[in-house]
């Protein structure tokens, strides 16, 4: 196994000089708010946080580490769900920020491709896409802070992978700095290239364990002319399922995204989230929210109803209700933290086994765990829905998490192994789910990632303790 070095005085020292004062900082306050995961379940050290300002300085980095055998844990927006940017406890690594990294390269309507650096928050991406009358598809609810290179590096999902695919489908080229500091220049964004190994897709989804990714060349599309947004009552997640095939059936790729929302899901942002109201006049034991674009969905869904697959729908009159719609659904994890602590997990199984899934896998585990309550929405149609588990109400909540919070967690992800599932869809590994992933994944697929690894990284210091068990 590679063993990690301390940072010597000698290193600090090369950095302060090739970064300059703005690129490195050792101040406990300044250093403080990058330390800690988003959800504030990790908290770490580092001997220095490093915000280089180029390409150049992000090679001179790595490869000054590199040398000396010290860890590097690069940092784009910080909002993991899973820990995967937020260095360990000991303070021997350096935390290499790629915020300062953030300019819009260019813009190619011809080419359909946006070449934006790693520290580029995707609201701006999206901002520069429709300024040349295009769209970049990818969005989540962290827009305004997530980066470019955290999103690839995670593989980042959202709202509209049922029509566009996640970033490995979104992503046409990478520029990237390899552990030996040695450069990675893939943004050609060629359609076509059969020269062997695709580097670009080792890197997606990586964490950050086999290079510091610093631009992407980004797919675009065309804008959308009329969107139509509705919010449908319906009495099972398998009639959400149902539901989809018949708008496919109708106006084919125009729909984007099809999301499922229990009721006690909605039920929580009414009562937590201001300014939300209820979408239909009567509650749903289930609801679904539809996006399409430049479609008919308003007939498609009088179809539905005529049809039974629907019990009630409104459809958007405007932007404002629209996005109303869409609150209601990007507000439930801020509601479920102000209804308290929840065990929280993102997986998938195929899209058929779904709508049984969600139903059965939730009665087996409050089976099981007397008084605990599961919360299941999200992405039903690409596979993909956050199983979280709330604790019997009362004030033992976080006693209960603490004892039970593994095996809980346990039960939900040997329920997905069952189905041929993955106990992360969207949000990766991180340093929350290794253990489980040491447990659940077939062995060999661990071990060609370890040879992966061990090949691009042999001295094991690109963001350790991440994503890999290594033994």
């Amino acid at each position: 196994m590679a063993v990690i070095n301390l940072p010597s005085a000698a290193l600090l020292g090369a950095l302060a000089d090739r970064l300059g004062p703005r690129g490195l900082t050792r101040d406990p306050v300044e250093m403080a708010p990058w330390l800690t995961d988003w959800r504030g379940r990790y908290h770490g050290r580092a001997a220095a946080l490093v915000s280089p300002a180029s390409t150049d300085e992000v090679r001179a980095v790595v490869s000054l580490c590199a040398a000396q055998g010290v860890a590097i844990v690069p940092q784009g927006g910080n909002t993991s769900m899973v820990g995967g940017a937020t260095p360990g406890a000991d303070g021997d690594a350096i935390l290499l920020s790629l915020r300062r990294m953030d300019r819009i390269r260019s813009v190619s309507p011809d080419d359909d491709i946006l070449v934006a650096e790693a520290g580029a928050i995707l609201a701006h991406v999206h901002e520069a896409a429709a300024a040349a009358g295009r769209r970049f598809p990818l969005t989540l609810g962290a827009k305004g802070s997530a980066t470019v290179g955290g999103l690839v590096s995670t593989n980042a999902g959202g709202t509209q992978v049922l029509r566009f695919g996640p970033m490995r489908a979104l992503v046409a080229g990478l520029e990237a700095v390899l552990p030996d500091g040695s450069l990675y220049q893939g943004l050609s964004a060629l359609r076509k290239d059969n020269r062997g190994y695709d580097l670009k897709q080792l890197l997606i989804g990586a964490e950050g364990t086999l290079g510091v990714v610093t631009a992407a060349s980004l797919r675009l599309f065309p804008a959308v002319g009329a969107r139509a947004v509705a919010w449908c009552g319906i009495a099972t997640p398998g009639r959400a399922l149902a539901l989809l095939r018949f708008l496919e059936a109708r106006i084919g790729q125009a729909v984007e995204s099809l999301e499922l929302v229990p009721r006690v899901a909605l039920d929580l942002v009414l009562a937590h989230v201001p300014g939300t109201r209820p979408p239909l006049a009567a509650p749903a034991a289930w609801n679904v929210l539809v996006e399409a674009a430049d479609a008919d969905l308003e007939g498609a869904l009088g179809a539905a109803l005529e049809a039974g697959l629907v019990d009630d729908a409104a459809l958007a009159a405007s932007e404002a209700q629209a996005a109303a719609f869409w609150r209601l659904r990007d507000s439930i994890s801020e509601a479920e933290r102000h209804a308290g602590p929840a065990l929280k997990h993102d997986i998938s199984v195929p899209v058929a086994a779904m709508p049984a899934f969600v139903e059965e896998a939730a009665a087996a585990l409050e089976a099981r765990h007397p008084g605990a309550r599961v919360i299941a929405f999200g992405h039903l149609g690409d596979g993909n829905v956050h199983f979280n588990v709330q604790p019997p109400p009362g004030p033992g909540a976080a006693a209960w998490l603490e004892q039970r919070g593994e095996a809980v967690s346990g039960f939900v992800y040997d329920l997905v192994t069952a189905q041929g599932g993955s106990i992360s869809a969207e949000h990766g590994i991180g340093q929350m789910k290794v253990a489980a992933l040491a447990r659940t994944a077939p062995a060999p697929h661990l071990e060609a990632q370890r040879r992966i690894k061990r090949a691009l990284d042999p001295a094991g210091i690109m963001n350790p303790g991440k994503l890999l068990p290594l033994t």
